[in-house]
This record gives C-alpha cells, structure tokens and sequence, in this order.
C-alpha cells in the first residue's frame, strides 16, 4: 500500500468500536512475545468475523483513538541475530502472513502491521493459540466454541481448489493430460468409449481437476508443467529424493516438481528397491524377498501429496536409507491418531485438500479414499516385515517404512500365528521397536503369551526359537530364572565363606538379562539378596556394615544341609 492507501485504511479502522475484536491500537512498543501473541489472536478472530484481515497499529490511544505515535521501530529490532519479523513467522504455527508498514499520519510516526486471517487451522504462537474477547487477548484453548467456530470455517475452505488467476489450458502438460485421460478410464471402464470423445475441458471437469473449464491448484500440481508452478507462489509444489548411506551421509539428491502424475513414477525409479535375503532357515523363510512392496511405496508418496499443508511452503521429501525409507510431508496430521484411522477404516469427514483427493481418486492414484494407511499396514504385516512408524510430534507427518526384519521373534509369531488381528500385531510391533505400551495393552498380549519380560521392558515371546545358537540368543537376552543366580551366589561363598556386595555384583552383573539397564541390573541383585535369599529362603545373612555388606551362609538354615 501506498501512503494515500494507508492514510485512508487508518481513518476508517480509527471510526470503528473501541472493542473490534479483529483490530488492536496500542500507544508503543509491547515485547516481542506479546506482538506474537497479537498476531495469533487477530488472525483468528479475523477469521471469526468473516474479515480477510486483521490489523495491530502503535501510535494510538485505544480508548479515545488519539493519534499520539509511536518510536517503536520493528525493522531495526531484532531478536538474537534474527529480525523481528522472520522471528516471528517462524514461530507462528502454521505461517501466514503479514506487513509491517511504518509511515507519518497527521505528523505522528505509526506502526501498522497488516495480518491474513487464518483459512484451514487456529494459527499459534510459540505453541499456543490466541483469540481476542472484547479488548482482551485470551488463550483459544479457553473457548473452545471459537476455537470449533474455525475449524468449522476451516471446512468451507479449500486451498486445492481455488482457481489459479491467468492459467489456462496451455498451462498444463500434454502428456500429463493424456496419462490422466488414461487412468480416469481404467477407473471407469464402462465410461471407456464416451470419455474417448470428450474435449479436453470436458474430461478435466469430469474427473473434478478443473471447475467449469477454470485452471485449479490442484490441476497445476497433478497435471501443470514444469514453468506453472509461479501459479502457486508462495506455496511450493516439490518432492524431493535423497539417499543416505550407513553413516547417514548424503549420497544423491533429485527434485521433482509437477505434473506429480508423471513424476511419481520419475522418482519412484529412483529408488533402489533391493532384495533382501532372510538369515538362513530351511522351514520357515524363503530365500529373499524385495525390500519394500511397490504399492507400499507408491500410497506413502501419494498420501504426501494428498495431505500436505502447501501454504506452508515445504517440500515433500523420500529419504532412502539402507534399511528403510522415510515419507515426510508438512502439516500436521488431521485425525486423532493413526490407530484411529485404522480401527475407523472409513473417509475421514475433513481433508486438507479435499478437491485435490478427489482427483487423485478419480485419475486411480488413490484406490479408495480412507483405507490406504491400514492397506499399508496389512501388506507389512502379510509381508512378517514391521509395520510403517508414525512420526506425529512435529509440525510435519513423518512415516518410515522398513526394509528389514528387526525382530526374528516377531516375525517367526506372524508366520507361526496368521490368525492375529491387526491391534494386537500393531502393539507387538510397538513391542519389538521398543516402543512403551500401557499396563493393560501388556496384560492383554501377556494372557496370550505373546511377549515377555518385565514391565515396560519387554519382548516378543519367543516360541519356536529351537536352533542351538538361537537359544543361546535367546537365553542372554531373557536371563535365568533367579534359582540359577542363587546357585551361582551359594557357590561363591560356600568357596570364599564370604561375599561383598561388589564379589556379588562382579559375579552377576554380565550374566543378568540384556533386557535390563545398568541400574535395573543392580537392583535386582539387591532383591535377589536380602528379599529373596535372605528373608524369604534365609540361605544366607548380612554379617557386615551399613557401609559395607558381607553375606554368609546361614548355617542355621536346614536347607543350607542339603546344598
């Protein structure tokens, strides 16, 4: 804006209520923090009050709206080495915009900061989000009939299916087109002779990638050629690949930007799809196997596509590792929970890009919508490989997906036990990557004899493990039970006639379960002592210190007669 523009918008947010919850007049400078929480609130009260901005000005009086001015100066502030106004885009969650305009009005110095109304989420500073009540900023958290307010708005918009002004039909690649025109018919091969004389424009409204003849955001990111993408600005249509070797270094890298209905095949053959061979077993594995299934791949890749929040202006990257590939998209992951989304085996009533879903449904990129993820997770399963990982605690959704066996036990279980459904195969994979499970998850797969251990340290049961070297695996990672221990602490000081703490320790510490970390180790020799051994089997007795123990055999003791 311009300083006629900006004159003109100041008079009229000047002559509106002292209590206009979507703009705030502050005489001077708050702390950094406070004009962040501004932001968060303005933005989502804009939203609420159907206004595409909202607006924080210094310099005037919010009671009387006196132009009295300002000295502050956000374009000389910063915060550390950072400026103030990338500090703070970066700590709005997600990023919208805003401008800071610092100009004269009536001879005083003003600061505007002109600030987009939220469209899809509640934008949060620094983690939490802020709306306005009156003249008061309060925490969104604390009216939670605003906060369903937004996200019922939040509905009504779709970034996927805005029309890109200026595009046209040349915009988007011919080859793209006619793979789409390919694919919308095997989709619907009833239709296969009709959809043959369709014009271009028809076919592209059919398959709901244009609106009435009308260029998408959608239409650019599946079909749009490789200098379409400034219809997207700022938002980013890319995908990324890189490969990473053992050490986690970077080997390779290519980028890849629309049409994605051609490039998802591009990066695909990027990726080394090896063989994997099973450690050797004449009855239970085959020989090899490919590392990852194509269809697995392909639904992580498109899932990205599908639910990436592009207004966040990230990238959608693949990183292959030796023994795995890691799926990231920015945004975060709409439903409660993954498990959620499984056990619900239905359409979600809310997508990020629900005119960008339909199409990839109907140009057979997504098979069905809502079931993908647990498809996902039965081929892993069918395949005795583990399940996909969910990374939720970020602002992206992250999924790996393993090209190894971590756990033979595991694997031998689903082979051995076909008949397991898939919660009880999705909290023993959590078992085998060392993931906590609840108290009654672990009674549950204890009652069917599923795993062991002590709680949370646990492992999948091992019930065929009958090869030699398998059980000694097995043994050390299990432990004895605690008779072998006392028979071991018996003999040392039938031997020695005594034992200290640190004989005893040095005795047992290197036979204990591997399961168990240093400090568990330790306590249970001091239960396996002066619990077990001594107070309820009374083999031995503490002659020693406070400071320094010195355990003996009890001689009292008749059981001591018979060892």
């Amino acid at each position: 804006m311009n300083q006629k523009d900006l004159e003109k918008l100041l008079t009229e947010l000047k002559s509106l209520p002292k209590e206009t919850e979507w703009v705030e007049f502050k005489v001077d400078h708050y702390h950094s923090q406070e004009i962040g929480k501004y932001i968060s609130a303005l933005s989502n009260s804009a939203c609420l009050h159907n206004k595409v901005k909202g607006y924080l000005i210094f310099g005037i009086e919010n009671e009387t709206h006196n132009i009295v001015g300002t000295g502050f100066k956000p374009k000389h502030k910063k915060m550390g080495n950072e400026e103030l106004e990338n500090w703070l885009a970066r700590l709005l969650n997600p990023r919208i915009d805003f401008v800071i305009y610092e100009f004269q009005y009536s001879g005083k110095q003003i600061v505007l900061f002109e600030i987009d109304a939220t469209n899809n989420t509640p934008v949060k500073f620094e983690g939490i989000d802020y709306i306005r009540v009156g003249s008061y900023k309060k925490k969104l958290a604390d009216y939670p009939e605003k906060e369903r307010k937004i996200w019922k708005k939040s509905k009504d918009y779709d970034w996927s299916a805005q029309i890109c002004k200026g595009a046209v039909i040349d915009d988007l690649d011919e080859a793209a087109i006619q793979k789409a025109r390919t694919e919308y018919k095997n989709k619907n091969s009833h239709l296969a002779d009709e959809i043959n004389n369709w014009d271009v424009i028809t076919f592209l409204n059919k398959a709901k990638v244009t609106i009435e003849g009308k260029i998408t955001r959608t239409a650019i990111i599946l079909l749009g050629k490789d200098d379409s993408t400034h219809f997207l600005s700022p938002s980013v249509a890319q995908m990324t690949w890189i490969l990473k070797d053992e050490h986690n270094a970077e080997k390779d890298y290519a980028h890849f930007g629309p049409p994605f209905l051609l490039n998802i095949e591009k990066l695909f053959g990027k990726i080394r799809n090896l063989k994997y061979r099973y450690l050797p077993d004449n009855t239970l594995f085959p020989t090899e196997i490919d590392q990852y299934d194509s269809w697995v791949i392909r639904e992580a890749l498109h899932n990205c596509i599908a639910h990436q929040d592009y207004e966040l202006r990230g990238r959608i990257s693949v990183v292959e590792c030796p023994d795995a590939l890691i799926f990231a998209n920015v945004g975060s992951f709409i439903p409660a929970s993954v498990e959620e989304v499984i056990k619900r085996d239905a359409p979600l009533t809310q997508y990020r890009n629900d005119h960008l879903v339909r199409a990839m449904l109907n140009l057979n990129m997504i098979e069905t919508i809502g079931s993908g993820i647990k498809k996902m997770f039965q081929k892993q399963r069918q395949r005795f490989f583990p399940l996909p990982s969910y990374d939720l605690t970020h602002t992206e959704v992250i999924v790996k997906i393993q090209g190894k066996i971590l756990d033979e036990n595991y694997t031998r279980l689903l082979i051995e036990q076909t008949d397991l459904d898939l919660t009880t195969v999705m909290l023993l994979d959590k078992v085998q990557k060392q993931i906590n499970i609840s108290k009654d998850e672990h009674r549950f797969l204890k009652s069917k004899k599923l795993v062991e251990g002590r709680y949370p340290d646990l492992f999948v049961s091992s019930k065929i493990a009958t090869i030699t070297e398998e059980k000694a695996m097995y043994i050390k990672y299990k432990g004895f039970d605690d008779s072998h221990y006392q028979q071991l602490v018996l003999a040392f000081i039938k031997k020695y006639d005594s034992a200290t703490r640190k004989d005893i320790n040095e005795l047992l510490l290197n036979k204990l379960s591997d399961v168990l970390t240093a400090k568990q180790k330790t306590e249970k020799i001091a239960r396996l002592l002066s619990s077990i051994m001594a107070e309820k089997l009374k083999l031995i007795k503490n002659i020693g210190t406070k400071k320094k123990s010195i355990w003996v055999l009890n001689e009292d003791n008749s059981i001591n007669s018979k060892n």
